[in-house]
């Protein structure tokens, strides 16, 4: 690994996390006992505080606003990205709770889900961090409207991983974890049968490959593992983006991506690079359609 690589992979993996078990505990407590109404109260002085304390997490938003408004933002704007996040982490507790008549979830494009589904084929599903993606998750698992797996890293934040999994041990028994001996076996048994694998393709973990694209008009690193496991399976891709539109409101967009991602040996990386820009740009079309649910809150640009 390069050590651009490991910059970057340690730009996220070295923050703190923030979010203790007391504090977790109690936030559930409220959210389930009290309710969504007080629990979504609480976000505001939640949020201040985090806006004031994380000094590094504000610079990124600020900076990452600025380019996706094409304008400097105001403090407020930054609070209002961090509340959305903080409205996100919240909302799934009622989720992993199986409560969904807290929602309002649209699918746009379903069709071409269900399409997948019914070919009795895996495929990949590729997102993003960016809105939820534990509407859909909650949705294929508890609702059983489709197989699902999630490779996902649960290194980082463990106190949140950890809490969010006694909410749901059956979505907690759907996770992939990357790294281990096993992992592109039981990722290549899942598509063997029918399961659908999810995993985010915009944040680089240490030891990733990675590729360059360009994001908003600048350069940035994206990992290049997506585009090389589907290649491995010959498997299709689907793009996901779970957008969170305020209150109870969410919306899910599917979008064909590829049938089968097949990369030249002669030139192997160009054939990455360009699957991976495709990506970036729908990924910054959907960050255009809504600039406050992209939660990459550290320095992403190069």
């Amino acid at each position: 690994m390069t050590s651009a690589k490991a910059l970057h992979a340690h730009r996220w993996t070295a923050l703190p996390e923030r979010g203790t078990p007391s504090s977790l505990r109690l936030i559930a407590w409220i959210a389930v006992h009290i309710g969504r109404r007080a629990a979504r109260l609480l976000l505001y002085p939640i949020t201040l505080y985090f806006v004031i304390s994380a000094r590094a997490a504000r610079r990124v938003s600020y900076e990452y606003l600025k380019r996706v408004r094409g304008c400097p933002p105001h403090w407020w704007h930054v609070f209002r990205h961090f509340h959305c996040f903080a409205a996100t982490i919240l909302d799934r507790v009622y989720l992993l709770r199986g409560e969904f008549e807290h929602f309002d979830v649209t699918l746009h494009e379903k069709e071409i889900l269900h399409r997948q589904i019914e070919s009795g084929k895996g495929c990949i599903l590729l997102g993003s961090h960016f809105g939820s993606f534990e509407v859909l998750r909650t949705l294929g698992v508890t609702q059983q409207d489709f197989p699902l797996k999630v490779l996902m890293d649960i290194a980082h934040n463990q106190n949140i991983t950890r809490f969010l999994d006694a909410l749901n041990h059956k979505i907690a028994s759907t996770v992939i974890v990357p790294d281990r001996p096993d992992t592109l076996l039981r990722v290549k048994e899942s598509l063997d049968a029918g399961f659908l694998v999810g995993m985010l393709g915009d944040r680089v973990s240490s030891g990733d490959k990675t590729t360059q694209c360009r994001f908003f008009g600048s350069p940035a690193t994206f990992p290049a593992g997506p585009i090389l496991i589907a290649a491995m399976m010959h498997c299709p891709v689907i793009l996901f983006f779970g957008l969170y539109r305020g209150g109870k409101r969410y919306e899910i967009y599917f979008e064909h991506f590829a049938d089968d991602v097949i990369l030249n040996r002669d030139h192997r990386a160009e054939d990455i690079q360009h699957w991976m820009q495709r990506y970036a740009e729908r990924l910054e079309h959907y960050a255009r359609l809504a600039p406050y649910n992209w939660f990459n809150f550290y320095p992403f640009w190069d």
